[in-house]
């Protein structure tokens, strides 16, 4: 009878077959999100003409879908500790991929709204928990490159929605941009099929066969009995996730996550829903103003995958900060304009800072909390984040009212941004369960060679 350590077997891991499907499958689901994050600024300005909206209640339209995602975020990272990740996406999927697609056939801001909260539902519950399971499955050395990686996605998706805009709307209306949405439901049950359930879930749950069967897949060198012993690092775990999310000295780190995501999103979808409608006001024709939104999402793509190596090497804080002081100093500069080029430079620079940098914040949550309340932790940030999300173009719309002078409206996003440079300063990284683990084998590491040594001696 072997004792087996299913966290130990997947950090000494090989990237093989078995983590290229899971991140493909992850990448798709992600990319659709990213693709929700920027399809309502894509169709707003038709919107606004077609059923004569004001900013306000357009920026209000803009968050019930946010107001949908912070329910969604909570409860879904929640149920998943509770059923499984692998449950959650599949309902995530079905839910947002269904009502995002029955945005096309609104004829009303009503029927509309309504549609989008409950899509916000099912996108709320995706980002946690795809990359909770990833960080589960990724090996020791890749988990913040791999999730950064599949994360990447997001800002793909977003720069695929104002894409598509250009290419369709003034030929097919601004539906069309909906009818895409609806594809992933036609992978539901190739998801089904291939997506891994969690670890901690099978332990959990006494599903030894599956769990085997898993981590044969991860190295298929191995293998296993039913008579093998399970064993786990021991982390205390509380009854209740959310509790543990104060334990162990991680309070003060918890609370500045969710400042930090707070800040995030608010930027986020505040520029991803007012950038377009901005750009027109200062003099460009619509389907200049969607390239804006493009360069803001190409600017992200590039920040996510410069960015992540860096945390690799240097640690996720001390690159993130330094990246939303940049993100502040960008949006400052973009209110006063000047040459296109310079302009297409700041944008670039502010969705490295703001999509770019909430994808690695959600890499970096993911390897702080242990696998057990993982969902939970970056559900709840993810949560209170949406708070901030749902702000973000509410603000916009009041902002654009007041008619301030323009570089006020981005000021205002900037500070944002300064406060989430400060909020993660003072996460403490030496209470995250990725340091406390690789200090406790530096440990046993340093005990077996004193062991060794007084062996020779004796």
């Amino acid at each position: 009878m072997a004792r087996i350590n299913p966290t130990e077997v997947i950090g000494k891991s090989k990237f093989n077959r078995f983590h290229v499907a899971l991140f493909i499958w992850s990448f798709m689901v992600i990319l659709f999100d990213g693709y929700d994050l920027s399809v309502y600024g894509t169709v707003l300005p038709v919107l606004m003409e077609e059923w004569k909206l004001d900013p306000v209640v357009a920026g209000s339209m803009g968050s019930y879908g946010l107001f949908g995602m912070m329910f969604g975020a909570i409860l879904f990272g929640i149920l998943a500790d509770k059923i499984g990740r692998k449950k959650v996406i599949l309902i995530n999927v079905a839910i947002f991929s269904l009502f995002t697609f029955l945005c096309a056939f609104a004829d009303n801001a009503t029927h509309f709204s309504i549609y989008r909260f409950i899509a916000g539902l099912g996108l709320g519950g995706i980002m946690p928990n795809i990359a909770a399971l990833i960080t589960d499955y990724a090996p020791n050395k890749m988990k913040i490159k791999l999730v950064s990686l599949t994360l990447v996605s997001f800002a793909v998706g977003g720069a695929m929605a104002p894409t598509l805009g250009v290419l369709l709307i003034q030929n097919f209306g601004w539906q069309s941009v909906f009818w895409v949405a609806g594809s992933p439901l036609l992978a539901l049950p190739f998801m089904m099929a291939q997506l891994p359930e969690s670890t901690s879930y099978l332990v959990r749950t006494n599903k030894k066969e599956k769990l085997f069967a898993t981590l044969n897949k991860i190295n298929p060198a191995l293998t296993f009995n039913a008579n093998d012993e399970i064993v786990e690092e021991k982390v205390n775990v509380t009854k209740v996730p959310v509790v543990g999310l104060f334990k162990e000295n991680r309070a003060l780190s918890t609370v500045a996550f969710w400042f930090a995501f707070f800040c995030a999103l608010l930027m986020v979808y505040g520029l991803n829903t007012w950038l377009p409608k901005l750009m027109i006001a200062a003099g460009y024709g619509l389907n200049s103003s969607l390239t804006f939104l493009i360069a803001l999402q190409g600017g992200a793509v590039i920040g996510i995958l410069t960015l992540s190596s860096l945390c690799e090497k240097y640690g996720s804080k001390r690159v993130l900060i330094p990246t939303y002081i940049a993100g502040t100093i960008a949006l400052s500069l973009l209110g006063f304009g000047g040459n296109s080029v310079v302009i297409f430079i700041l944008v670039a620079i502010a969705g490295a800072a703001t999509t770019g940098a909430q994808v690695l914040i959600q890499a970096y949550v993911t390897s702080f909390y242990p696998s057990e309340m993982r969902s939970t932790g970056i559900g709840i940030a993810s949560g209170v984040g949406r708070l901030g999300g749902m702000l973000g173009p509410i603000l916009g719309g009041f902002l654009l009212t007041l008619t301030l002078p323009n570089f006020m409206n981005f000021v205002v996003f900037a500070v944002a941004g300064l406060i989430a440079a400060i909020s993660i300063s003072l996460i403490q990284d030496k209470y995250s369960t990725s340091n406390v683990l690789n200090q406790a084998e530096s440990n046993l590491a340093d005990a077996e060679k004193k062991g060794q040594k007084a062996s020779a001696l004796n």
